[in-house]
């Protein structure tokens, strides 16, 4: 389904970029798994289309995902194969296809999330009516409380005003109350990406192994939206199996 376009007034063009690499340690080849008969890259590409905010570009490691990207249909541009996070591909492909800085906001939509909510997507852009933040995402309530405790599941510390506070795979905050799930969709404004791309890993980051720290330890604000579903992410056979289900 397409959703009306969220488009507003700190933002003038936004791109929506997927990253996407055949090499997966649990599940190799994991972008062109066929989900509902169609590779799972062309889903998430489909999804975001359907969120109708604007350009929608696959940014991949090679001509297999290329492939099964333009016989959907799509835009897609080849990035080196060895660089080291999805932040870095969807700034090297926004270098190549948008070089004269038409797009303001780049999105950055997960290649494993063939069940994602086009809705969810407008969410994150919204967040950046707000001209003082850096970089949106999203996360959800935590429902689940085997979650809480699960390093598999990132949560975050949020202030009253949305503003992401900590990003851990242990249980924050401590105590009672809510919990959130992070879902790793994010929307950067262009000059954000440009600061956060050139930044070193930090401290925090490299404890973690969260990528979002490295901009919270260089006083980037990230702020978030509360939406109500979290997509799953496929990383295993089971996961996999999960996604398909959907789709029967």
């Amino acid at each position: 389904m397409k959703i009306e376009n969220p488009i507003n007034n700190n933002v003038n063009s936004p791109i929506i970029i997927i990253p996407a690499r055949l090499a997966s340690t649990r599940l190799p080849n994991k972008p062109l798994a066929l989900i509902g008969g169609l590779p799972m890259i062309v889903q998430v590409m489909k999804r975001a289309m359907a969120a109708n905010i604007g350009r929608v570009v696959v940014a991949c490691d090679g001509e297999e995902i290329a492939n099964a990207v333009r016989a959907a249909g799509g835009e897609v541009v080849i990035t080196d194969a060895d660089l080291p996070s999805g932040s870095d591909r969807i700034f090297q492909a926004l270098g190549k296809i948008d070089s004269d800085g038409k797009h303001d906001v780049i999105i950055n939509v997960q290649g494993d999330m063939p069940c994602l909510d086009p809705q969810i997507i407008a969410s994150v852009l919204k967040v950046l009516e707000n001209p003082k933040v850096d970089i949106a995402t999203l996360a959800a309530k935590i429902t689940d409380m085997a979650e809480i405790t699960d390093p598999a599941v990132v949560k975050v510390a949020i202030s009253a005003g949305g503003k992401a506070l900590y990003f851990s795979r242990a249980t924050i905050p401590y105590g009672d109350g809510e919990h959130y799930h992070h879902i790793g969709i994010y929307a950067y404004r262009r000059v954000a990406l440009e600061r956060f791309v050139i930044l070193p890993p930090s401290p925090l980051e490299l404890r973690e192994k969260l990528e979002q720290l490295r901009a919270l330890e260089a006083d980037m604000r990230i702020d978030v939206a509360i939406v109500d579903t979290v997509p799953i992410g496929v990383d295993t056979p089971e996961t996999l199996e999960k996604a398909r289900k959907n789709y029967e």
